[in-house]
């Protein structure tokens, strides 16, 4: 029987629909609840005495930018993004082996839109600091920042940037955005101003990232870049780690030069435990969690397992990005 190689976390229980939809099409999933850390290796699939059978792999955080994986899957025809960034992919490479290059565009967009809002106001009221401060004992007396009247930089305006947007209209602030290829219809509609990249960074009280990483963009947060941003701003990324150079942000959280950060999403994840943003006091952390809703997964793993089935059936999938 074909397989199909499930390493996104929680498929045994939030994607059960979609587990089904592959078995009645004839297909085996594979997948390992008590794997610590989901994502396969090349050396663990060499390893498998299997991986002949294995016809399509969802993914979270595998790398498939590993030509050997390829090599040691003969028979795959796609490799599915459980979500929409697809940096871990190469896709390039797997189109030289005829294999589709999957994803889930959308289907997490809210997901992150709400973290992303919640974010903001965690920040400018210190609700985790706070927290860990009464876990202590203590009964501090913060004076936080309210949201009304602050300027909102929407550095990319996608589906997740215009979910935001959407979200920040009952707080009486101001959004504006910069996107290489601007929807100027949907900013109007939003009511957000579009803007050039330097205006969102210099002159933003809260900047919120939502552009793919490449190398263009890698570490487009360094300390220069940092040093041009609002004294006292904050920085919220939702998107993914290698846009931001996280030594250099630490050491301006540290200086005073921002106010505070929060971040889903890390160069090197697991984040190690002797990161220098944990020394921070005013930060938000979580371990890419963005599209971890009951909701999101339903919606995800069912748009990948449809597309899987197509590109098993060599029928065209609707989100290939190869």
């Amino acid at each position: 029987m074909e397989k199909i190689l499930v390493s996104s976390s929680h498929f045994d229980t939030l994607c059960r629909d979609a587990w089904d939809l592959f078995e009645k099409n004839g297909l085996e999933v594979i997948f390992d609840p008590n794997k610590p850390f989901p994502a396969y290796t090349t050396e663990e699939i060499l390893a498998r005495p299997d991986r002949e059978m294995i016809v399509a792999a969802v993914i979270g955080m595998d790398d498939y930018r590993d030509e050997r994986k390829y090599q040691a899957l003969p028979n795959l025809k796609a490799v599915a993004k459980f979500g929409v960034g697809v940096d871990n992919i190469d896709g390039a490479l797997a189109q030289k082996y005829g294999v589709k290059a999957l994803n889930a565009p959308g289907q997490n967009s809210n997901a992150v839109a709400e973290l992303t809002v919640s974010f903001i106001l965690d920040l400018l009221r210190a609700v985790v600091p706070l927290h860990k401060a009464m876990e202590k004992g203590e009964w501090p007396r913060h004076i936080g920042e309210e949201i009304k009247g602050k300027t909102v930089g929407l550095l990319g305006f996608g589906a997740i940037a215009k979910m935001v947007a959407k979200k920040l209209q009952c707080f009486d602030v101001t959004v504006s955005a910069y996107d290489l290829y601007p929807d100027v219809e949907a900013a109007e509609e939003l009511g957000v101003k579009l803007t050039t990249q330097e205006e969102i960074i210099t002159q933003s009280d809260i900047i919120s990232i939502h552009i793919p990483a490449t190398p263009e963009t890698h570490h487009l947060f360094d300390k220069d870049t940092i040093s041009k941003m609002k004294d006292g701003a904050y920085l919220v990324n939702p998107a993914r780690g290698a846009l931001v150079d996280l030594d250099a942000l630490a050491d301006a959280l540290l200086s005073g030069k921002l106010s505070g950060a929060a971040l889903d999403a890390f160069e090197m994840e697991p984040l190690p435990k002797d990161a220098k943003i944990l020394q921070c006091g005013n930060v938000v952390l979580t371990p890419h969690t963005g599209a971890e809703t009951k909701e999101a997964y339903y919606n995800v793993s069912m748009t990948v397992a449809k597309d899987i089935i197509r590109a098993v059936n060599d029928e065209e999938p609707v989100n290939c990005v190869n």
